[in-house]
């Protein structure tokens, strides 16, 4: 089975995700992770960012790979903390806005949800990635809550610079962040992990069940 949660940056993904997962004694698969391990890889090996083709190549070339729980590696290397520095940070939606990129890298993730039960988290995973996933979440929270978990998820990053890639995400993403028709949206903002939590996990108990 594949659980698909969606939305924006903030709005609680990894975290619930993570959670779930562990909860249902699934894997996890953090797509947002795949594309910051090869930004750092371009980086590392000094490529141009705009160049989609070359970096489709060298996607292809390096498949991400998910040895163990929270580990993320990439050309050989570890980089599961590497890759939540501020420079790759700033990064990342150049590289990802790349279509070339973003096919890559959907082989790749579909690839991985074929290897049994899933949660994959993401911003296009119910409507291209996996849109037959058996439960679809999409996750949404108020601007000021989600710039306030990005300050406490990054604290070496300044409130302001927070706030200006909270909005150049947003913008960035505008174009793949619509819901699937079937997915069910579930407002964060005011929610406690767990909460979030019972209630994916009632969804895909329920769709067991059916």
């Amino acid at each position: 089975m594949i659980v698909a949660i969606d939305g924006p940056a903030g709005a609680g993904k990894s975290t619930v995700a993570r959670a779930l997962a562990v909860r249902l004694g699934f894997r996890y698969l953090d797509t947002g992770a795949m594309y910051r391990a090869l930004t750092w890889l371009a980086m590392q090996r000094s490529f141009d960012l705009g160049d989609a083709h070359a970096l489709a190549q060298l996607a292809r070339e390096n498949p991400v790979l998910f040895p163990e729980d929270d580990r993320v590696w990439i050309g050989g290397t570890d980089v599961t903390s590497s890759i939540r520095e501020a420079r790759v940070d700033r990064m990342v939606p150049v590289v990802a806005r790349h279509s070339a990129v973003r096919e890559v890298m959907r082989d790749r993730q579909r690839q991985l949800g074929k290897e049994g039960n899933v949660v994959i988290e993401g911003r296009d995973i119910g409507t291209v990635v996996a849109p037959d996933a058996a439960v679809k979440v999409y996750l949404v929270a108020d601007r000021e809550e989600r710039a306030k978990r990005r300050m406490a998820e990054r604290p070496g990053i300044g409130a302001d610079a927070l706030a200006t890639d909270l909005r150049l995400r947003d913008e960035s993403d505008a174009a793949r962040m619509q819901p699937a028709e079937d997915a069910i949206e579930i407002d964060t903002t005011s929610l406690e992990v767990d909460v979030v939590v019972d209630r994916i996990a009632a969804l895909v108990h329920e769709r067991t069940a059916a």
